[in-house]
C-alpha cells in the first residue's frame, strides 16, 4: 500500500466507504474494511503532513540570506 499514489489511496478510501455506507456487507467483512480504510487515512495523513513541511515560503532577510517562513495561515511555533 505505501508504493501507492495518493490519488489511488483517496480512490480506495472513497471505496470503502461507499462500501461501508452501503450496509449490505456483513460484519466481518466490515470490519476487514474498516480496518483497511483507517491504514489507508493513517498513511494519507502521514504523507500531507509530509508535503505540508516541504511547501514553505523561501524568503530573504535584510542580509540577504535565506530562511523558510509557515505557509499563510499557519501559527508560528
Amino acid at each position: 500500500m505505501e508504493r501507492k499514489g495518493f490519488e489511488e489511496l483517496m480512490g480506495r478510501l472513497e471505496e470503502i466507504v461507499e462500501r461501508l455506507e452501503s450496509g449490505e456487507l456483513p460484519l466481518e467483512s466490515s470490519l476487514e474494511l474498516f480496518e483497511e480504510g483507517v491504514e489507508i487515512f493513517k498513511l494519507c495523513t502521514k504523507r500531507l503532513e509530509g508535503a505540508q513541511a516541504k511547501v514553505q515560503k523561501l524568503a530573504k532577510d535584510l542580509k540577504g540570506e535565506f530562511y523558510l517562513t509557515p505557509l499563510e495561515g499557519e501559527d508560528e511555533p
